[in-house]
């Protein structure tokens, strides 16, 4: 049974930071690809980023490059995002996912596994 749980959320200040991580169990996690979404109230879900099964290919969204970092550590079964420079329009929901394999899928619907969330606050 696989398993996928989201830590990290919180509130924060703008300009401020957090990471997040999503922890695996159940599955052979290194044949997996991972992704991050986000939905705020009201707007549909967005892919935020996603790392590939070795790491070595990663793409973010247009509005967190250069802010964001993603990143996996396979020997602990874990995927991180670090999030810098956090503004307001960066608050929603955040969700781990897999997809069927090892490669980066672009919709959502191509994601099979998800956890169940954390909320991210960027307020003053």
């Amino acid at each position: 049974q696989l398993q996928l749980v989201e830590f990290g959320g919180g509130l924060v200040q703008p300009g401020g930071s957090l990471r997040l991580s999503c922890a695996a169990s159940g599955f052979t996690w290194d044949y997996y690809a991972i992704g991050w979404f986000r939905q705020a109230p009201g707007k549909e879900r967005e892919r935020v980023s996603c790392i590939n099964t070795s790491g070595s290919i990663t793409d973010y969204v247009d509005s967190v490059k250069g802010r964001f970092t993603i990143s996996r550590d396979n020997a602990k079964n874990t995927v991180y995002l670090q999030m810098n420079s956090l503004k307001p329009e960066d608050t929603a929901i955040y969700y781990c996912a897999a997809p069927g394999g090892g490669l980066c899928m672009r919709s959502q619907y191509e994601y099979a596994y998800w956890g169940q969330g954390t909320q991210v606050t960027v307020s003053s």
